[in-house]
């Protein structure tokens, strides 16, 4: 390798190490004895989502293969948590960084990746794909295609990826090994790479996928057809796609629950009380079907651990999930399912 490939692989590495590991947050839930409910908080990555994770591995497995050379133009489509992470280590390395975002994206992650040098490019969400692929050979730069790539750059094996550490943070829980993951999808990458590793290392832990509505997966998943597309995209940002992604891997999922919109969002309103702290639509969707999976096995009369995500952050989502004018211009009743959480939380019944 090349000595400025070195020194990027050095950079990233020496970066990793002045992180520490994100926190894994005890939930309570008063009405549940027995089932204790915990959330991976990715919030606290330097670029501030779940994302972070997957974009360094695409940027080693980019810099490893031989894809990035200094001065490529680093190209990718995302709906914006994975485009400000590539932006932060783009920056780290002082390449050019071009996103191809969905017109929809919010301000706050556009300016975000603007905050690390990084341009956008705002087109149809349904052409994010071509567009792309038409930057990169434009400026002769690397389409870092996550929705390919993301399966296939994390190591599931281990090098610190989020099942290794869910893991060895429960080790010292009273239910050490999760009976459920709940996670949601949007490349697919994180859903395959716990899916793996609880396989690898013969756990009992189901793992669940939570797909919001408008997205193909929860369909593709039963359906087992991977040419399913969709008209439109998902309004939770960062998950669920109008296509079965390469890098959506239905064989190491156990379970899927479709989530309504409204309920995602009446769940982080939800959390705010509960955490005093706001996060992002997918962070609802996760929590949703968690708590969908304990109100199960509270009724079986069965005990354990479930883990989810806290995806990222809702200070992105300030004018959206958080705007009761947009929520009502959307056509987003909360209401009932307000009434739905509030329930479970006092008597444990979903």
């Amino acid at each position: 390798m090349s000595d400025w490939t070195n020194q990027a692989i050095n950079k990233i590495q020496a970066d990793y190490r002045r992180s520490a590991d994100t926190h894994l947050l005890r939930l309570e839930l008063p009405a549940i004895d027995g089932i204790d409910l915990y959330l991976k908080d990715e919030s606290t990555h330097p670029a501030g989502s779940l994302k972070h994770r997957l974009a360094r591995s695409l940027f080693l497995y980019g810099l490893c293969n031989g894809l990035i050379a200094q001065d490529t133009t680093i190209i990718e489509s995302s709906s914006g948590s994975t485009a400000v992470s590539e932006a932060y280590f783009a920056n780290l390395l002082e390449l050019p960084f071009i996103a191809v975002v969905p017109k929809t994206t919010s301000a706050e992650k556009i300016d975000k990746i603007g905050f690390y040098n990084g341009q956008c490019h705002l087109v149809e969400p349904a052409g994010i794909y071509a567009e792309s692929e038409r930057l990169a050979a434009e400026t002769n730069g690397h389409y870092m295609d996550q929705f390919t790539y993301a399966e296939r750059a994390t190591d599931w094996r281990g090098n610190n990826n989020i099942a290794e550490s869910i893991f060895n943070q429960m080790g010292r829980e009273s239910a050490s090994i999760p009976t459920w993951i709940v996670v949601s999808a949007g490349t697919g990458g994180t859903s395959a790479t716990i899916g793996r590793f609880i396989r690898y290392q013969c756990h009992d832990t189901r793992l669940c996928v939570a797909d919001p509505e408008h997205s193909v997966f929860y369909d593709a998943y039963h359906s087992g057809d991977r040419s399913l597309t969709s008209a439109r995209g998902s309004n939770i940002e960062g998950i669920g796609r109008p296509r079965v992604e390469p890098s959506f891997i239905p064989s190491v999922i156990d379970r899927m629950i479709r989530v309504p919109d409204a309920a995602s969002y009446a769940t982080i309103h939800f959390l705010q009380d509960l955490l005093d702290r706001r996060c992002g639509g997918s962070t609802g969707t996760n929590v949703y079907a968690a708590f969908e999976i304990i109100a199960e096995l509270k009724a079986a009369g069965k005990s354990g651990s479930v883990v989810s995500m806290l995806c990222d952050g809702g200070e992105r989502y300030l004018d959206t999930y958080y705007n009761q004018s947009w929520l009502d211009d959307q056509g987003f009743d909360l209401e009932p399912y307000r009434r739905q959480l509030k329930i479970f939380y006092q008597t444990g019944n979903f």
